[in-house]
């Protein structure tokens, strides 16, 4: 699952470019045939404008938000992408400046305003951008673009227009949501997010937004806390990307990375500050697994700690004879691997890409299992008797349990992110495959597929391309679990045509069809394919 290739030519950098959003849908040249079963609609967000006049934005995260969206029609496919009318975006457009302070971009206040109007804005509370970059998903009947803040976007996933702007903070005490929800057969939602808890003390809010409501009022206002998780320091919740749930369970995994909020709060009024600047790392905590049932919503009270990772994306979760089975891609040790995502060296020559990455933590896809059945006299022996793992949870004498992990893909700065599964119908269940987007010292340049229980993998690479996370649809009358196709947007810039759908076999990775574009595609992060 090793990247083969070198990139010499920078290629890649094309990716980290602004492009116009289109007017119309371009046609798309196919080769190979496109399965008969994908008629619906792959939904992708991304960065697509990288400056704005003559200001730039600076990192990977605040370039602003651009939908794109390839149709499929019998065995046709058009390509059609907007930008989403955030807030962010529309003054940014009217003033030629940036506005608002994106994660590691700061806005400077309007030239124009005297002393007087500035010093009393900054007491006007801090405006958090909107900028809803990384992911669209569906809440009821309808669909969200949406970021990492209280700020979610409702947009029309056929025309791609922007419909109103949703202020979570109304429904639910909640400070920002995370952009990898789980989403139930039935259509409910559930997420994750810091919040202001009893006695101003931090915590951690499970939210559940319920499926489509017979009479058709609006699910988000049906928002409900389910459990809430302690947070390990008062002031300083750790970030969270993603959690996971199993049938029964939530797991959340508190990270040594932290946001400082007394940063924060003080950080907008008092210097050129971005999110950034309020991130740092609690270098003595390690690693903290919490768990909590599901339904009623309990917090299980169990201290679980391992070593410190960085960590962004759980693969899956699922329980088996009394343990929770907890696989995820890690970044080994406390620093925060967004330090190593600005475009400034996401953008230099190969060499220095390479350099930059030596030094940043080292990514590995691992299994973690966390015993429900604890008894104190079991101290000093491994509880997990799971035969297929060689992870080990141990007590420790004051009732704290040690976890560490079997490690199911490492390759020195090769990570295997971005990762997908066949959710459907093994999302918090048993399961076998792990599809994802292999990183080359940060660069994506492959596409890989791991079997979680043999370790074997496979891998799609082609010379100076660059795809994006595959998201996995299955065959219709599928049996076998990889029973299905990967769709993945490729960039491939030295190209006459500089950027192509990709439809891989998910049972060996080889190239069903491809459906080229005469415009170039920058960088996406995360999507779905809407039937």
């Amino acid at each position: 699952m090793v990247s083969r290739f070198e990139h010499p030519a920078g290629g890649y950098r094309k990716i980290f470019e602004t492009c116009e959003e289109l007017s119309e849908t371009l046609p798309a040249t196919v080769t190979g045939r496109i399965p008969s079963f994908l008629k619906g609609s792959l939904l992708r967000l991304g960065p697509g404008l990288f400056e704005v006049g003559d200001e730039p934005f600076y990192h990977l995260f605040d370039g602003q938000a651009l939908m794109h969206k390839f149709d499929f029609k019998n065995g046709q496919v058009t390509y059609f992408r907007k930008f989403v009318r955030t807030d962010a975006y529309v003054r940014a457009i009217t003033e030629k400046r940036v506005v608002i302070t994106e994660f590691g971009t700061f806005a400077y206040p309007d030239p124009c305003k005297n002393i007087f109007s500035r010093f009393f804005s900054y007491f006007k509370g801090v405006e958090v951008t909107d900028n809803c970059l990384v992911n669209v998903y569906p809440v009821g009947e309808d669909f969200y673009a949406v970021t990492e803040t209280n700020y979610i976007t409702k947009v029309n996933p056929d025309t791609l227009e922007t419909l109103k702007k949703v202020d979570m903070c109304n429904y639910i005490n909640i400070n920002g949501v995370t952009a990898h929800p789980h989403i139930e057969r039935d259509g409910t939602v559930y997420n994750i997010g810091n919040c202001m808890g009893k006695g101003a003390t931090l915590a951690y809010n499970i939210v559940r937004i319920p499926p489509t409501q017979k009479d058709k009022s609006d699910p988000i206002e049906k928002s409900k806390v389910v459990v809430q998780f302690p947070s390990h320091e008062r002031f300083k919740p750790s970030y969270v990307h993603s959690f996971g749930m199993s049938e029964n369970y939530f797991v959340f995994v508190e990270t040594p990375v932290k946001i400082n909020l007394l940063k924060f709060l003080s950080a907008w009024s008092i210097r050129g500050s971005n999110y950034m600047d309020c991130f740092e790392s609690n270098e003595s905590q390690g690693t903290l697994f919490h768990i909590a049932r599901k339904d009623p919503g309990e917090y299980i009270d169990h201290k679980f700690k391992g070593a410190p990772i960085g960590m962004f994306h759980h693969i899956n979760t699922y329980e088996d004879q009394g343990f929770v089975v907890v696989d995820l891609c890690a970044w080994k040790g406390f620093e925060f691997v967004y330090n190593y995502l600005w475009l400034a060296n996401l953008r230099a020559n190969w060499d220095e890409v390479k350099k930059a990455a030596m030094m940043a933590p080292q990514p590995e896809v691992r299994r973690y299992v966390i015993p429900l059945d604890i008894h104190k006299e079991e101290q000093g022996k491994n509880l997990v008797s799971l035969p297929y793992t060689t992870a080990t949870a141990t007590m420790h004498a004051d009732g704290m349990i040690w976890l560490e992990p079997e490690i199911l893909f490492s390759g020195p700065r090769q990570a295997f992110e971005f990762p997908q599964i066949n959710y459907e119908r093994y999302g918090g269940k048993n399961y076998t495959y792990a599809y994802g987007l292999g990183l080359n010292h940060f660069i994506p340049d492959r596409i890989c597929k791991l079997n979680v229980k043999t370790k074997e993998t496979w891998v799609w690479q082609e010379p100076d391309s660059y795809p994006s996370e595959p998201l996995f649809v299955q065959t219709p009358e599928a049996v076998d679990e990889d029973d299905g196709v990967l769709l993945t947007i490729v960039a491939a810039p030295g190209s006459q045509r500089p950027a192509y759908l990709l439809i891989l076999n998910a049972k060996d990775l080889s190239e069903v069809a491809r459906a080229e574009v005469e415009c170039s595609i920058p960088v996406t992060f995360h999507g779905m394919y809407k039937p």
